[in-house]
């Protein structure tokens, strides 16, 4: 699985540090803070999902309070900004 750049990315974080591989993102400016990244998933990623149905997040918190997350196929489940703007 990929990190990959999408439509309305606007940073890129790690970029520029070696011992991370560079994470193409959208940032919102506003008041939530909502990161949202892409990933494409390869053939055998693909495989290994229809054969088990589990895709597993590790997420580094540094003992700090786990963040809120969100994993979806739907693009337009994402961006919750975009839909408060549109009320």
């Amino acid at each position: 699985m990929e990190p990959i750049k999408f439509s309305e990315c606007n940073v890129t974080f790690g970029e520029g540090q070696p011992e991370y591989k560079p994470l193409p993102a959208y940032l919102d400016k506003g008041e939530k803070g909502q990161a949202v990244t892409c990933w494409e998933l390869s053939d055998d990623d693909l495989k290994k999902i229809a054969e088990t149905k589990k895709i597993y997040l590790s997420q580094l918190t540094f003992h700090n309070p786990l963040q809120s997350i969100v994993l979806t196929v739907n693009k337009e489940d994402i961006f919750i900004d975009q839909k408060d703007d549109a009320k």
